[in-house]
């Protein structure tokens, strides 16, 4: 007896799916997976810019929007782009249905900008791909218990595709964008950058909480939880090439740099309830203040305009000397403060030196060079 084709999750950001040319170019690389015989599970963000769009048109109506009526709004970006992407695949001769995020079974919290994930109920996604179609599911959504639509915060479309490869025993999740795969730094910053054939899902998620844009922080995390097995994949180049993020612990070697630049610094003395009202709060910088996320702000809460700048590598945790290597490569650019905790080392800077500073560590610490002194 023939075994059933193999569920693949492709995720295609909002660069991928930008104007119709791109949807386009997305259509042909779907229906090229399925005619080489994988039952495909597609998730898309909104088109371009388009979410930021509707909060910029959110802000001229009203300073301080509801959180329900954002949810509501903003995932109209994500059915745009889904049905359109339907009828593009259709016009090629392969069936396809559109989903939104709570007719694919994505239950939330009530959290409205940033909802959690509780469960995933795929009924109608499984009973289309038997259908032999394609399945197109609106990312960065989903619905509480109450019915009421919910968004999933930063990185949502990825969060979406995530749990949906695992409700579905996917065979693999791609995560496709503009960018071959993860580097060791942001090419457009840092020249040097290169890219990574493998890299394991715990440096991943560090680099991704320390401001890779390639792979949201949360989607790792979940797929580090759910044995998901993730690539990162250039929409142009065909299903499967990229970066795989196989199971694996952060290693010993500095595998990349990165850096945060959507970070205010509030004074310590800022009222900790109005910055937690968004869950915002990022990190406490003793005697510095208040780090805070401003991505999911809808508000302008003040404060200084910061980033933090990191690399990843447990040496410079665990080694004097490759610390001293990080603190050296920074000298005479204004570091607020620094920390070598956790699965590498970070600096706080204004967002002025944000680049400059990715490429002194890059440069230090990640391309070839001398090591230092007694790394043990």
């Amino acid at each position: 007896m023939a075994s059933s084709p193999a569920i693949l999750v492709q995720k295609y950001g909002g660069s991928s799916v930008a104007d119709v040319p791109h949807i386009h170019a997305v259509a042909d690389r779907v229906v090229r997976t399925v005619r080489e015989g994988h039952q495909v599970v597609v998730v898309v963000s909104a088109m371009g810019n388009t979410t930021n769009e509707l909060l910029a048109l959110a802000r001229q109506v009203s300073p301080r929007p509801g959180r329900r009526e954002l949810d509501l709004l903003v995932s109209v970006g994500e059915r745009v782009s889904m049905t359109l992407l339907a009828m593009a695949i259709e016009d090629r001769g392969v069936p396809a249905a559109s989903f939104t995020g709570s007719q694919s079974g994505i239950i939330t919290d009530d959290q409205h900008v940033s909802a959690r994930v509780e469960e995933v109920r795929p009924h109608r996604i499984r009973r289309a791909l038997d259908e032999g179609r394609v399945a197109i599911v609106a990312g960065f959504q989903g619905v509480s218990r109450g019915g009421e639509v919910t968004t999933l915060g930063r990185g949502g479309s990825d969060t979406t595709a995530v749990v949906l490869a695992a409700a579905l025993g996917a065979a693999w999740c791609e995560l496709c964008s503009d960018v071959d795969g993860v580097f060791t730094a942001d090419p457009r910053v840092v020249p040097g950058a290169r890219r990574l054939d493998s890299l394991s899902l715990d440096a991943a998620a560090a680099l991704a909480q320390a401001g890779s844009k390639v792979i949201a922080a949360d989607a790792v995390e979940l797929a580090r939880s759910w044995g998901v097995q993730l690539v990162s994949s250039d929409t142009r180049l065909p299903s499967g090439s990229g970066t795989r993020l196989p199971p694996g612990p952060t290693p010993a070697e500095v595998v990349g740099v990165a850096a945060d630049t959507q970070l205010a610094l509030l004074p310590a003395a800022a009222p900790a309830g109005l910055v937690g009202l968004d869950g915002a709060v990022r990190a406490w910088v003793p005697g510095v203040g208040a780090l805070v996320d401003v991505r999911n702000l809808h508000h302008d809460l003040g404060g200084e305009p910061v980033a933090t700048v990191s690399a990843v590598g447990r040496r410079l945790v665990t080694t004097p000397a490759w610390t001293a290597r990080a603190l050296a490569a920074l000298d005479g650019l204004p570091v607020r403060a620094w920390w070598a905790t956790g699965e590498g080392f970070s600096a706080l800077v204004g967002r002025a030196e944000a680049d400059p500073a990715q490429r002194r560590l890059h440069a230090a610490l990640v391309e070839p060079g001398p090591a230092p002194a007694n790394i043990g």
